[in-house]
């Protein structure tokens, strides 16, 4: 059994002489059960799901034969034979309705209302990462609201087009610096036949729209549906249309629902015990421009949200500077009285944008390339940025990017970043010179921390705290800062290893890995080091080498390949990643020819979904520079799904700002500028 690594947010309490280490989203081996019911001739979408889960998947002809299946044998089976056999179905494995919106059969939205989940794609073009985030986030693999927990400030931006397919050309830059993206479903125009709009639009219109935007972000999803009292568009006049609406966002797989608080309370109780991996944000907004923050009722509102929500949002229109100081006073009581569940507090109108500043929990930002601001006094990212250094809120600070002349093009990407974003911040690049200049660095003035490549080892004595994974993996490439005592301590952390984890859960589940083979090639361990750590967290083992030796903590379930002998007797890898200088990355293709991917996990191989072939295994280059040949290509060709440093190198940089600045960038965004040689 493979070791269980925990991962956490980075406490400047842990010193170098402890050794937990935490990651939440480890999965505990169990493989989970599916009934996929699909349209008529789309089967393959089934193989999709189970190779995604790395579990096997079998074609069944009724409910009787998948209730005596193996459990861990993903099913699939055909709408049209359904009938009446859900009747009797007692719910041993989740259920998911998978809808091809382009496949050309009708949508049943009586089988849906049947169903745990629906998922909606379509073949052509098909997103295989899609599937894994869906599956990945309704079997709780990843928590997204615990990892918006631990940032000290969360935006959102609210799409507010009639048709998401406005949005899609600039996601990329709309959402930078945002955390989450709304889509405001009482904002979407269905046009009709006729015509003319729709006045609701219709489940299949939303449901086609939501799926849109989750192709294309990789942004929690706040689903959204506002009434006409509360500055939106939907009738109030049946609060069944709510929960019809609300509901249906659970099935799809929305990170988060926007509950109204005049909702009836049974409706919200509904939602609450429906819910699954979704998060509510229980949401009250009053435009009488007469609410006050002081008045005793106010608490009681917010009690009422806390009820049932998962974020408690409170927002009003004001119409005097001095309601921000009331708001302000009554944040800091309630959070006193109740830290859970987080609260989100915004006074409406040009009087209010102070609050829009000072609020720390998912606070709504716009975009210029947005047709509308979505609510009155809405601010950007880069002008709430400007407001908080103004107020002294976000000190200027000198941002370092620390190593040699090949990551300069990586500072660029930074500066782009902080200007994109109005960050006060000054990034510096300096060459890595001798030993001691990193900590010459360290002791300037206004140093608000570093990115280092090459990375540091976590020796250094002038790095008093590390984080778990710097200190398991005995290397530092991001310097943090954190305040403590009025003084300033230097935190090293690694975000290399998050940058490999992601990648390798790009096109899988995270529990897809627990207890498979990984093949890891190096010069030496600690080149190795930060991918051994990523296994780790997925639970990978056993885990073999091939030109180095582990060492202390990251020793356990780690075995050496010492002859061609011992490759033969190796089990067949799951995973192969290679850490090899560039000029050596071609002694990997032996193996990926010897271990190549033949055929899938299920019956049969054909696969009508374009893009959707089996992915089988996967392939990491970690190599960075000019070879001979290509790796990547060559293991693709052998049917492994391959990613290059490229790709890590992306998500590692998401990270690092994130660490570094507290602002979120996406990785398509970073790939982007990557494509355009900004990085």
């Amino acid at each position: 059994m493979a070791t269980m690594i925990q991962a956490e947010s980075v406490p400047t309490s842990h010193l170098k002489g402890n050794s937990v280490v935490d990651i939440q989203e480890v999965p505990n081996g169990v493989k989970p059960a599916l009934l996929i019911v699909h349209d008529d001739g789309e089967e393959d979408i089934v193989a999709i799901f189970a190779d995604v889960l790395g579990q096997a998947w079998e074609s069944a002809t009724s409910v009787d034969e998948v209730r005596s299946g193996v459990p861990s044998t993903i099913y699939g089976l055909r709408n049209t034979l359904i009938g009446s056999q859900l009747d009797s179905w007692e719910r041993s494995r989740l259920l998911i309705n998978a809808h091809c919106v382009d496949g050309g059969s009708p949508q049943d939205d009586a089988l849906t209302e049947r169903c745990d989940y629906e998922y909606l794609y379509t073949k052509s073009p098909f997103f295989r990462r899609d599937v894994a985030r869906f599956l990945s986030f309704i079997l709780g693999q990843i928590g997204p609201h615990r990892d918006l927990a631990k940032k000290a400030r969360t935006t959102l931006i609210s799409t507010t087009f009639p048709d998401v397919h406005a949005a899609l050309p600039n996601l990329d830059i709309l959402s930078v610096g945002a955390d989450a993206i709304e889509i405001r479903v009482d904002l979407l125009e269905e046009p009709l036949p006729d015509g003319t709009i729709s006045p609701i639009p219709s489940l299949k219109y939303v449901g086609e729209q939501v799926m849109l935007l989750r192709q294309r972000t990789e942004l929690p999803i706040i689903y959204t549906t506002r009434c006409t009292h509360e500055n939106g568009r939907f009738p109030m006049d049946d609060p069944n249309i709510f929960y019809k609406y609300l509901s249906r966002a659970i099935q799809w797989g929305c990170e988060y629902i926007d509950v109204e608080l005049w909702l009836p309370e049974d409706i919200r109780r509904r939602l609450a015990e429906q819910k699954g991996s979704s998060k509510i944000i229980s949401a009250f907004h009053d435009f009488s421009g007469t609410f006050k923050w002081t008045a005793p009722e106010t608490q009681t509102l917010f009690e009422r949200g806390a009820v049932y929500g998962d974020v408690v949002k409170m927002i009003a229109l004001v119409n005097s500077m001095q309601e921000n100081y009331e708001l302000e006073y009554f944040r800091s009581t309630i959070q006193t009285q109740y830290p859970h569940p987080p609260f989100s507090g915004l006074n409406m109108g040009p009087m209010g944008q102070l609050s829009r500043t000072l609020n720390k929990i998912f606070t709504p930002i716009t975009h210029p390339l947005l047709p509308m601001i979505a609510a009155p006094g809405q601010l950007s990212a880069a002008e709430i940025n400007q407001a908080l250094h103004g107020m002294g809120q976000m000190p200027r600070l000198d941002i370092y990017g620390i190593g040699s002349f090949r990551s300069t093009t990586q500072a660029m990407f930074f500066e782009k970043c902080f200007n994109e974003l109005s960050l006060p911040h000054q990034f510096m690049f300096v060459e890595r010179a001798p030993k001691a200049s990193v900590e010459n660095i360290l002791r300037r003035p206004n140093f608000g921390g570093a990115y280092i490549n090459p990375p540091l080892a976590a020796s250094a004595a002038y790095l008093p705290a590390l984080s778990n994974a710097a200190r398991a993996i005995g290397q530092v490439d991001t310097v943090l800062v954190r305040a403590e005592a009025g003084h300033p301590t230097f935190i090293g952390d690694n975000a290399t290893w998050k940058g490999i984890r992601a990648t390798l859960s790009r096109d899988f589940v995270p529990s897809a890995y627990s207890g498979r083979a990984a093949l890891l090639l190096a010069s030496a361990e600690a080149d190795a080091a930060a991918a051994i750590f990523a296994l780790k967290s997925l639970g990978i083992g056993p885990i073999y080498t091939i030109g180095f030796k582990t060492h202390g903590s990251l020793a356990g379930d780690v075995e050496p390949v010492r002859s061609v002998e011992d490759v033969k007797r190796l089990e067949q890898p799951f995973v192969i990643i290679s850490a090899l200088p560039a000029e050596k990355s071609l002694l990997v293709v032996p193996l990926l020819k010897h271990y190549r991917v033949d055929g899938r996990n299920g019956n049969g191989n054909s696969n009508g979904i374009a893009g959707g072939r089996s992915a089988g295994k996967v392939f990491v280059d970690l190599a960075n520079g000019p070879r001979k040949a290509d790796p990547l290509a060559i293991a693709t060709s052998a049917g492994w799904t391959a990613y290059g440093i490229a790709d890590v190198s992306a998500w590692t940089t998401v990270e690092t700002i994130r660490l570094l600045v507290g602002q979120n960038v996406c990785y398509d965004f970073v790939r982007l500028a990557s494509g355009r040689g900004l990085f």
